[in-house]
């Protein structure tokens, strides 16, 4: 039987609102705080990094902190080396893994039969679990050597970190460039595909440019995670702080990263320390850099869509 409610009543619910649904305002809260919480850790640690790390820059005069020498016990606090050996590790590794990373997601996202995709993908993605450690000791006994039995004075060289760190970020740059592959809706493709397009042509020309933002961020982070790489790196690169020559032996001499002194010098030194607050300031150093990486990610993503808009979304 229907019920009537008279207009004075329905004017009170009208004033009340919809009823509270307790579930989707406890979830909602819980998100905001999460994201809240994320901010804050993270402006908790650059503070905490600035604390400890700023007075090596006011102490040790700009012309000697990137000076070409790093020799704690005499003093010596020269950074160059370390950013030499970080930049050319990770140089390396990007130009191996970058070809390789994103073919293997076209492969996968767009040649792969669906069988073979459900076998790889998880693959790939599981290689994304293996501790740093274990590349490190297994790029230590049969990378290295096998480098040294190719020519190299040693086989702890630039060339054996960046194979390692290749092969660490290309889980990462796969599965995210798969991903954004897979976003690109199916009408782009049956239309290049309808008016006369072969499958490259398709891939290449259409799917590719549609997720060009998302390749984006595939390869920022997998810069990312080569930069921020510690024990793997330390482990194989000979751990020698000096500039590598330029020449075609470039990747063939050992290097040192700013992530891997860190590693090795921060249980040798006492807390307040000029030693200790340096380490730090490569800690801020870090932080920098990989702050100015996503946020070039960000800008290119961020061009890239504005570009779409005025053109229309056409590609």
């Amino acid at each position: 039987m229907a019920t009537f409610e008279s207009p004075a009543e329905r004017d009170r619910r009208q004033a009340a609102g919809p009823p509270v649904r307790w579930g989707e305002l406890i979830i909602e809260n819980l998100i905001k705080l999460a994201g809240v919480s994320a901010i804050a850790i993270i402006a908790l640690i650059f503070l905490f990094l600035l604390r400890e790390g700023m007075p090596a820059f006011l102490d040790i005069p700009l012309r000697q902190l990137f000076a070409t020498r790093w020799y704690p016990i005499e003093g010596i606090f020269g950074l160059v080396p370390l950013l030499v050996g970080s930049l050319v590790v990770t140089v390396g590794a990007i130009v191996i893994a970058v070809p390789l990373g994103l073919t293997s997601a076209i492969y996968l996202g767009e040649i792969a039969p669906p069988w073979q995709r459900e076998i790889l993908k998880p693959i790939i993605e599981m290689l994304a679990g293996i501790p740093s450690i274990v590349m490190g000791f297994l790029g230590w006994i049969a990378l290295a050597p096998l480098i040294q039995r190719l020519g190299a004075p040693t086989g702890l060289t630039a060339f054996t970190g960046a194979l390692i760190l290749a092969y660490m970020s290309l889980p990462t740059i796969i599965s995210i460039a798969e991903d954004a592959l897979y976003a690109v809706p199916r009408e782009y493709r049956d239309g290049a595909l309808a008016i006369g397009a072969t499958q490259w042509q398709t891939i290449w020309r259409v799917v590719v440019p549609a997720a060009r933002s998302g390749l984006v961020i595939a390869v920022m982070l997998g810069i990312g995670r080569a930069i921020g790489e510690t024990m793997a790196v330390m482990m194989v690169t000979g751990n020698a702080a000096n500039i590598p020559a330029l020449g075609p032996g470039l990747f063939f001499q050992p290097i040192r990263t700013m992530t891997a002194t860190i590693a090795a010098e921060m249980g040798e030194v006492a807390q307040g320390t000029l030693h200790y607050n340096t380490l730090f300031g490569i800690g801020i150093v870090l932080f920098v850099i990989t702050l100015a990486i996503n946020t070039l990610a960000g800008r290119l993503v961020g061009v890239q869509g504005a570009r779409r808009q005025r053109t229309g979304g056409q590609l």
